[in-house]
């Protein structure tokens, strides 16, 4: 349930300026609208009824379409136009974020002017891309009450939404929440009616998101706009205070008990999902949140979204982990080793389609340059390793001291992989 600022690169159309000129006179807004049956909500799209089956990100829109996806969220508008058209193209729409600046990056809520200026900002995106075919909703600032204390941020919110409803009447509004609590469900339902339905993040609390909603006294639609695996914040961790990462594989189980359990579950308020991250980014490491990795191989978790939106799997599946360890320690052992020393590191990996693996491994040192709520972080630079391409390998610990990590990629040549990684210090 972290805020993500997240700048991948739109599948753009190419096409001459005059057919671009004669899109664009074409394009005509499809209503979209929330609508109450008895206690009961749905999202209504044309007048027929949409269950968002969504990711989070702007890139691989194709795949996600032939996966059984149906829309993409972003958390701005840049690149939106792009975004849009890519959307249109692949038949998927969009609930396209709104850029409110949160108080913890230094906003102030108190200043008149610069909410207005905001105010106007927002408004000429509204004007600019309220008509495209392919946009589905609006999403008001993105987790706005992460480590706030201003709850003027609300009434920006609800004008925000109250010239939506203005400006375009065809697209509902939403704001999107850091989890969900009571304190502020309450300020909400007082001081912002403007929205539509409500947006939340969530990850490990996804199962009993549910129970969550009604305990906090929210009766009304929502949608779970960011979901994934156990967030490194609420996890494990070493005695170091490292944060453990599931494997891949351990996440498509998590992944499918807690969609099953909340998303799929909840037919009476929930309006669909976006999981996290329709692509990849550096968050704690380079693979805790993508359902990608960088050069766009997919993992276990992809195989159970595909399932989760078609009830089919694919073809072929990604190689499944079992087990990896370090000197014959898992993760959760807070590994020590010894400056230089030799140490033996083993994976148990399988294919369910018998294909060839190769295994690849990588050492990085733990990331310090971290953000809050998903905050932009650096890639921590690769240490040189010297390894054979088998499941059983021998790793020579750094010179220097310090927190490390040993990745380990499991391939099974079809753009398919298994990942996992083991936190250890060296002394």
């Amino acid at each position: 349930m972290m805020f993500r600022k997240i700048l991948f690169a739109a599948v753009a159309l190419s096409m001459p300026m005059g057919m671009q000129a004669q899109q664009t006179k074409t394009k005509a807004a499809v209503k979209v609208e929330v609508r109450r049956n008895g206690d009961a909500y749905q999202l209504l799209r044309d007048g027929k009824p949409y269950f968002v089956k969504g990711g989070g990100g702007t890139g691989y829109f194709s795949r996600l379409a032939a996966y059984g996806g149906n829309s993409i969220r972003t958390w701005g508008t840049q690149n939106a136009a792009q975004i849009l058209d890519s959307a249109q193209k692949n038949g998927l729409t969009v609930l396209m974020g709104l850029g409110v600046t949160p108080e913890r990056h230094g906003f102030n809520y108190d200043d008149p002017a610069a909410v207005k200026k905001q105010f106007e900002r927002i408004k000429a995106d509204v004007l600019k891309f309220k008509d495209h075919p392919a946009l589905l909703a609006w999403g008001i600032g993105n987790e706005l009450n992460l480590s706030y204390k201003n709850p003027k941020v609300w009434d920006a919110v609800n004008d925000i939404a109250t010239m939506i409803h203005k400006e375009d009447p065809n697209h509902p509004a939403s704001t999107v929440l850091a989890g969900i609590n009571k304190r502020e469900i309450d300020y909400i339902k007082t001081n912002t009616p403007a929205i539509d339905f409500l947006s939340i993040n969530t990850y490990s609390g996804l199962a009993v998101l549910p129970e969550q909603v009604k305990a906090a006294g929210w009766n009304g639609a929502y949608m779970v706009t960011e979901w994934g695996p156990t967030g490194h914040w609420e996890g494990l961790q070493t005695s170091w205070k490292a944060p453990i990462e599931e494997t891949s594989s351990e996440k498509a189980a998590v992944y499918k008990s807690r969609y099953t359990f909340s998303v799929e579950r909840d037919t009476q308020y929930c309006l669909g999902s976006y999981v996290f991250l329709w692509g990849q980014k550096q968050e704690r490491t380079p693979t805790w949140y993508g359902l990608f990795t960088e050069i766009g191989e997919e993992s276990e978790v992809m195989d159970v979204m595909q399932y989760l939106w078609t009830g089919k799997y694919p073809d072929n599946k990604a190689p499944h982990i079992f087990a990896f360890s370090l000197d014959g320690k898992k993760a959760q052992a807070s590994v020590q080793l010894k400056s230089g020393a030799s140490y033996e590191a083993i994976v148990d990996a399988a294919d369910s389609d018998n294909d060839a693996l190769s295994y690849h491994y990588e050492l990085l040192p733990e990331a310090t340059n971290v953000g809050e709520g998903g905050d932009h972080e650096d890639r921590p630079a690769t240490v040189p390793l010297k390894l054979e391409n088998v499941k059983k390998v021998r790793i020579k610990a750094p010179v220097q001291k310090g927190a490390y990590r040993l990745f380990v990629y499991v391939k099974d040549g079809k753009n398919n992989v298994a990942t996992a990684n083991i936190p250890f210090y060296v002394n």
